[in-house]
């Protein structure tokens, strides 16, 4: 599915199309005191499509803003961002916001369900935010019923269910729509090993039918299961611990 191509770390598809191409990006934040402090420093990051990326770093380093700036929640200081040959840190909010809910997929360590609704609601809620006021797609719904092992659980409420079943329902709202990218912030986190791998096996599954995974992960043993393991630390990244020409991976 994926072959290197020249640039250490790497990788594009067998059609020469990444899906993630984020080149030199920065960014400062101001801490309390006002002075600035540098989070993000000429970091790159290339990601193919169907591709398992897996990032760590320690408290601090960076992981989630680099995941807010490709989830498009934020925008970098510098450097570029383009996500599927398009160059989105430039467009409009009411662009980005219509890229978030259609081609990406966010997933928390916290599932961040709607404890007032359904499992089958919840589901649906992304068609909720839709410009076109699209209405659910009872297909697409019942497909990842199957998909996700919640057959018979539909009309369960979040506090019914185990912590692996409530981290399937919200990955099965992420990519109610067709995502193309899961970001995916320590989705294990809250699991036993057991079901933490069980999250990992539906990502391999996704990953199968073409979508591509970002995760940050502080859990070694999931991360090995990724494609490419990268560690961000002083705002760039590494792959094998080893630092990348150019800050690129």
């Amino acid at each position: 599915m994926l072959e290197e191509s020249t640039g250490i770390g790497r990788k594009i598809g067998t059609d020469g199309r990444l899906l993630v191409e984020a080149t030199a990006l920065e960014k400062t934040y101001r801490d309390r005191q006002g002075h600035l402090v540098p989070v993000l420093t000429q970091l790159s990051l290339h990601v193919a499509p169907a591709e398992f990326v897996a990032i760590s770093g320690s408290s601090g380093s960076g992981k989630s803003t680099l995941l807010n700036i490709l989830g498009c929640l934020d925008r970098p200081d510098a450097g570029r961002y383009f996500f599927d040959g398009q160059q989105v840190d430039e467009w409009p909010e009411r662009a980005r916001a219509e890229l978030r809910n259609r081609r990406l997929g966010f997933v928390f360590q916290k599932f961040h369900l709607l404890p007032f609704l359904s499992v089958k609601e919840n589901i649906e809620l992304p068609f909720l935010y839709l410009k076109t006021g699209g209405e659910p797609d009872g297909n697409r719904i019942e497909e990842l019923l199957n998909f996700m092992g919640l057959r018979g659980k539909e009309q369960r409420y979040p506090s019914e269910l185990s912590a692996g079943e409530q981290q399937r329902v919200a990955i099965a709202r992420a990519v109610v729509l067709g995502a193309d990218l899961i970001l995916a912030d320590e989705p294990t986190g809250n699991l036993d090993p057991d079901t933490a791998g069980g999250v990992i096996d539906l990502f391999d599954r996704l990953i199968l039918r073409g979508t591509t995974v970002l995760m940050v992960t502080h859990d070694p043993i999931m991360a090995a299961r990724a494609h490419r393991h990268l560690h961000l630390d002083s705002g760039r990244l590494a792959e094998h611990g080893v630092a990348l020409e150019g800050g690129q991976s």
